[in-house]
């Protein structure tokens, strides 16, 4: 056994933490400042707002955004693609958003995935998206409260 830092180890590679299965998030759930989820959705329609490029050196450096309105049983929200991730949003698509997290955008909430999380194709949903509960457009006010 060798000791490395005062602990021992058994011969081979320092075993990996066991990934945790995800808990899937209905979009109804969804509240402003939380992060994390998993959700199953099905894009609804997508539509670019920016697209600027420069050329830096010898290759195209490119940003790409695009408002996605993705939805599944109980509701919808508008999904900010980025760059690749635009791509992947394609109308009629079913996508698992992984580790996706609540921006709040002029007061509404957006469903967005950084760096962390990841957005992938799925086999095609057999739900019915409910388009009469876009969570996007309900209007949220910064409240400060002030303690005594």
């Amino acid at each position: 056994m060798a000791t490395v830092g005062g602990q021992q180890q058994q011969g081979g590679a320092a075993k990996k933490p066991a990934m945790r299965k995800p808990v899937f998030t209905k979009v109804d759930q969804l509240k402003p400042g939380t992060s994390g989820h998993t959700l199953t959705v099905k894009v609804i329609s997508s539509e670019t707002v920016l697209q600027k490029g420069r050329a830096a050196s010898a290759y195209l450096r490119q940003t790409r955004i695009s408002e996605c309105l993705v939805g599944d049983e109980t509701g919808t929200i508008i999904f900010a693609a980025r760059n690749e991730q635009v791509d992947v949003m394609k109308p009629d698509a079913t996508v698992i958003l992984r580790n996706a997290k609540i921006d709040m955008f002029k007061g509404s909430m957006r469903l967005a995935v950084d760096k962390w999380g990841r957005v992938e194709v799925t086999e095609p949903a057999t739900f019915m998206v409910k388009r009469d509960n876009n969570l996007s457009s309900v209007e949220y006010e910064l409240v400060k409260i002030v303690e005594e």
